[in-house]
């Protein structure tokens, strides 16, 4: 399932930590990171928001690059995993 993140601030912290300085974010007024994550891999493209709005994400048929997702910041995981790494915190009391 792809996803989009709309925030600049984590779009900045994504390609800080993994160390991609092939984006300009400056070229965007409105970027959106549309990123799926795949066997522990996340696949991900830069769009202007304005082209995804019009064209919708079912037509993003690509991605530009990939990234371990080992490397990548927290909130990109899905929500699921966080619960389960609450359940074992739990255990540790």
């Amino acid at each position: 399932m792809m996803k989009t993140e709309k925030d600049r601030k984590k779009i900045i912290d994504f390609f800080q930590l993994i160390n991609n300085e092939k984006y300009n974010l400056r070229k965007y007024s409105h970027p959106v990171l549309v990123y799926k994550i795949d066997d522990g891999v996340v696949y991900y493209s830069l769009w202007e928001e304005s082209l995804l709005m019009q064209y919708g994400l079912e037509f993003v048929d690509g991605w530009d690059y990939s990234e371990d997702l080992l490397f990548c910041p927290d909130w990109m995981s899905d929500e699921e995993e966080d619960d389960d790494d609450d359940d074992f915190d739990d255990d540790d009391d």
